[in-house]
């Protein structure tokens, strides 16, 4: 007869071989830059050294708009999240789209502490996208973000108020909010210990989790974009860039500043977003003074990538007034 002790020891061993099979199978290595331009630049990416960094962007539409577009992305995104936008909008102005700091092409920031607390803040990133369009000679431009890309043009706004013509805020960040549902791969980030693992353990069902969570039809998240997703977030570097910026991510009162952006503002706002609500779109229609508001239905948070033939159609108009 079977002892007791000898069927607990057999399924001891059988989970932890589960445990270790699974680690085994979800193992990831860093891929090199040189591999993913091959897979994602294309003949319009240019790559613009800032830094230490190989700033990846892309500058397209006619030359002579002295007022380009600029897009600017959210936290864990590329500029490749703007694909639909600027097929549109490169018909009849200028668009220029990048790669922030620790994402996309771009990887992290090579100056400075690893571990510096203010390593990705919005102060850090409004001086990267001020040094980023000097070199670019671009002194004007309509300013475009999408979560913490709407942090950043706005915070851009305040720094540098000549430098903005217009701002589009898509589901911006900056203001305190509660969450109605946070995103796999930002949770797992900001746990002591278990994050240090994700830069060596990522599985593609995280990616595909934290993909399904910020759209309000799940359906619509393809297996080529969780591809498209992991392969940046594996870009070298990328993963310890992610945690060190969500790990040390702080609110400063910044936003007490928002009523003083005079900028003529379109905010839109996907009406399924659950990473920042509904609610966050009216503070800022409460607290700009010469702003619009628009909440999309069947939208989430990035209804420039879930919707973007819908978005743009919203948003041309505005800016091309």
């Amino acid at each position: 007869m079977i002892s007791f002790k000898r069927i607990f020891g057999l399924v001891l061993g059988l989970f932890v071989a589960g445990i270790v099979l699974l680690i085994a199978m979800n193992i990831r290595a860093d891929k090199p830059l040189a591999e993913l331009k091959a897979k994602y630049a294309t003949p319009a990416s240019r790559f613009i050294p800032i830094n230490g960094m190989p700033v990846h962007y892309r500058d397209e539409g006619p030359r002579q708009d002295s007022v380009p577009i600029v897009l600017l992305h959210g936290t864990g995104a590329s500029l490749l999240t703007w694909n639909g936008w600027a097929d549109t909008l490169t018909q009849h102005r200028r668009v220029i789209r990048l790669d922030l700091p620790a994402y996309g092409l771009t990887g992290p920031r090579e100056d400075g502490p690893r571990q510096d607390t203010n390593a990705y803040s919005g102060a850090y990133y409004v001086t990267f996208l001020h040094n980023f369009l000097n070199r670019l000679g671009v002194t004007r431009c309509d300013m475009v973000g999408n979560s913490l890309g709407g942090m950043i043009a706005w915070r851009y706004a305040l720094a540098y108020p000549a430098g903005v013509r217009r701002l589009v805020l898509i589901d911006a960040a900056g203001y305190p909010s509660q969450s109605a549902s946070v995103p796999l791969a930002f949770r797992l980030a900001r746990v002591p210990v278990l994050n240090q693992l994700l830069t060596y353990i990522t599985p593609r069902s995280v990616i595909e989790q934290s993909l399904r969570n910020v759209y309000a039809d799940p359906n619509r998240v393809t297996d080529a974009l969780v591809d498209q997703y992991m392969d940046m977030a594996l870009r070298a570097g990328n993963r310890r860039a992610f945690i060190a910026r969500l790990q040390n991510q702080t609110l400063d009162s910044t936003y007490q500043q928002i009523p003083r952006i005079n900028q003529r503002t379109l905010i839109l706002w996907g009406k399924q977003d659950n990473l920042i609500p509904v609610s966050n779109a009216r503070r800022f229609q409460q607290d700009l003074p010469n702003d619009t508001l628009l909440v999309m239905p069947g939208a989430g948070h990035v209804p420039m990538e879930e919707l973007p033939r819908q978005s743009v159609l919203i948003a041309q108009p505005f800016l091309n007034q």
